[in-house]
C-alpha cells in the first residue's frame, strides 16, 4: 500500500463574491420597483360653485332587435313592414319630443339588415341621434 503522508490537502474555499453580486442586484431591484407615499406638504381649499342643476335627459327611444328580426318598440312589439312603418311607429313613440335619441339594442345574432331598417326609419323620421347599446365581457 502506497499511503503517501508528504502531499497535503488545500482547505476548501468560499468565494463570497458572486453572492454579493447577487444580493446586490436583488436589492436594486427592489428599490427600482419599489413605490414610495408622496404626500403634498400643501393645504388646498378647492374653491366652490353654485351652478345650475343638471340639464334634463333628452326623451330616448328604446328600440330592441331580436336574432329572429322582431322588432320592440319602447316595450311594444311592432311588426315589420317596411322601413315607412317603421319610422311611423318611431314617431308615435317619440310622442311629439324633440331630437329624441334612438337607442338601438340588437342581438348578437341579429341580421345587419335589421339593424340598417331601424337607422333608415330614424332617419326618415328626422331622428339624427342614434346610439348602440353594448355590453362588456367578462375579461376586460
Amino acid at each position: 500500500m502506497n499511503f503517501q503522508r508528504g502531499r497535503h490537502r488545500e482547505d476548501p474555499e468560499i468565494n463570497l463574491i458572486p453572492l454579493i453580486d447577487v444580493l446586490l442586484v436583488i436589492l436594486i431591484f427592489l428599490m427600482v420597483t419599489t413605490t414610495y407615499a408622496r404626500f403634498s406638504e400643501l393645504q388646498i381649499n378647492l374653491p366652490q360653485a353654485a351652478g345650475d342643476t343638471a340639464k334634463e335627459q333628452p326623451a330616448q327611444i328604446d328600440v330592441n332587435v331580436d336574432a329572429a328580426g322582431n322588432y320592440v318598440i319602447n316595450n311594444a312589439k311592432v311588426a315589420f313592414a317596411g322601413v315607412e312603418g317603421l319610422s311611423a311607429a318611431l314617431t308615435q313613440a317619440a310622442a311629439g319630443a324633440k331630437e329624441p335619441v334612438v337607442v338601438i339594442s340588437a342581438d348578437a345574432n341579429a341580421s345587419h339588415q335589421s339593424v340598417i331598417h331601424v337607422m333608415d326609419a330614424a332617419r326618415r323620421a328626422g331622428y339624427g341621434r342614434v346610439t348602440f347599446v353594448t355590453q362588456t365581457t367578462a375579461g376586460d
